[in-house]
């Protein structure tokens, strides 16, 4: 029966993915208690829309961030060494030639405004544990003084990054690692590091446990206390955690496996306690009301959920957010593709029909600059949420959120937007449009945005709305065509 169990969950996460089995299954959340926070958490899902980066030594390399120095034999984090000490050295140095000169956070800032997007969500420390914030608790910083960028007056990456984008009226959020492979607390140099998690026994080396607490603690304290107001704490590495968390999720041991939010871990899970409790008591004394995301740990501190790089196939009452790569890797590629300005649009929808946010994450160069490109779908997208923004942002989900190439969003006066999703190639809209699964009253008006009151007539299951020959020979907007329904269920 054991066998069996493992066999059938294996299935499971073959199947769907170990994002979609959250949704799936009876996952936990927990409601927001402090009034404070559930005010910032209501005015978040309103925003919809944010901007995810991840920036780091690692960019100058072009690889994924960080995972490249972890043991584990994942094909998406190989080496180009066979010395694997060799290679840690070796991505560490890399500190000393990071110099983003080019580094102009305001112009990120704009375009991610003139994009729709409304707060943004920066690495301040990814799992390497290199910061690029100041702190006083490591030299493997931007700050550092053998770092090739200190002596630049924008040396505190961080705290330039939010400070542009607070200017343009962005809320705020800090991406923190729970693991952190160059504190000696975590990573003891005293032990091989075989896999992502702590490499010594914390039952028999509590002390040592004790002090990376006490390290990460001061550090979010620092982030909390020295760079303006935060809204977002956005903690990652969601395998960090107590044991009792480890054996009330999906995560399994078996023989020695360990399987936890999708990945290969070697070691048997250890109670990995941040004591976060201690640590969301801490910074919203300094930051009231400030969101915690402790991805993928049932409880109080996980405020909204984060399926990653994925969209849930159904609606959640649940606050959450899907992050997604622009191009398909979280760190800057020189070579990246990236996805289609449709397809991004699509996605946003989607995500939104279902009562989510899109984090959509574009990752900075070596120099300090987006890729071209980045700027040419933020600009596309831009143009699109300039004519549809009403169906996106104050909304929220339906659950019946789709029906045939119309996903449904609802206004906070209970009115409804029907989106139509245009195929690829379709760059007019039809000259009638079918929205069913609808109740309209008789009164109803039915608005194409961007361009007014249009004529419309029942049918069984909802309405039949009629597109004149002017507007489809000059559509509003490219991708897809949002309708406002008044009196519409």
């Amino acid at each position: 029966m054991k066998i069996f169990g493992i066999i059938l969950i294996l299935c499971v996460l073959a199947g769907h993915g170990f994002y979609q089995y959250l949704f799936e299954r009876e996952y936990k959340y927990y409601e927001v208690e402090d009034p404070q926070v559930k005010v910032k958490l209501d005015e978040w899902q309103d925003l919809k829309f944010g901007l995810f980066m991840h920036w780091g030594t690692y960019s100058q390399w072009g690889i994924v961030e960080s995972w490249s120095i972890c043991a584990e034999d994942e094909g998406w984090c190989v080496r180009n060494s066979a010395d694997y000490e060799q290679y840690k050295r070796d991505y560490k140095a890399l500190k000393s030639s990071f110099n983003p000169l080019e580094f102009n956070p305001q112009k990120w800032a704009d375009a991610a405004s003139s994009a729709g997007m409304k707060y943004m969500v920066f690495t301040t420390k990814h799992h390497d544990g290199f910061c690029m914030f100041d702190t006083q608790t490591t030299d493997y910083k931007i700050t550092s003084s053998d770092c090739a960028f200190s002596q630049d007056p924008r040396a505190n990456i961080a705290k330039e990054v939010f400070d542009a984008f607070r200017k343009e009226d962005f809320m705020i959020g800090a991406y923190f690692s729970k693991p952190d492979w160059n504190s000696a607390y975590f990573w003891w140099p005293n032990f091989a590091t075989p896999d992502r998690n702590v490499n010594y026994s914390i039952e028999k080396y509590p002390e040592r446990w004790q002090k990376f607490v006490d390290f990460s603690h001061t550090q979010v304290n620092e982030l909390m206390t020295n760079y303006g107001q935060i809204d977002i704490l956005w903690l990652d590495g969601g395998w960090v955690k107590p044991l009792s968390k480890v054996e009330s999720t999906i995560s399994n041991f078996v023989d020695g496996i360990f399987t936890d939010v999708g990945y290969t871990q070697l070691n048997i899970p250890q109670n990995q306690d941040m004591q976060m409790a201690r640590m969301a008591k801490m910074a919203r004394t300094k930051q009231p009301g400030l969101i915690m995301v402790d991805r993928f740990v049932e409880g109080k501190e996980e405020n909204y959920l984060t399926p990653e790089n994925h969209i849930p196939d159904d609606y959640s009452p649940y606050p959450w957010e899907s992050c997604i790569t622009m191009h398909g890797g979280w760190s800057y590629n020189p070579n990246a593709t990236y996805r289609p300005t449709r397809e991004l649009i699509h996605s946003l929808v989607d995500i939104v029909s279902k009562n989510g946010s899109l984090l959509l994450n574009i990752g900075p160069s070596p120099e300090g600059t987006w890729h071209d490109e980045a700027y040419e779908k933020l600009g596309e997208i831009g143009s699109w949420m300039d004519v549809n923004g009403a169906a996106i942002y104050g909304t929220k989900g339906r659950e019946r959120f789709k029906s045939g190439k119309v996903s449904f969003t609802i206004n906070k006066d209970k009115s409804l937007n029907a989106i139509y999703l245009a195929n690829e190639g379709e760059t007019t809209p039809p000259a009638e449009i079918e929205i069913t699964s609808v109740g309209v009253a008789k009164n109803a008006t039915v608005q194409m945005l961007g361009v007014g009151k249009l004529e419309w007539q029942k049918i069984s299951g909802g309405i039949k709305v009629k597109i004149p020959e002017n507007i489809r020979k000059d559509p509003p907007c490219e991708y897809a065509w949002s309708f406002h329904i008044s009196n519409g269920l």
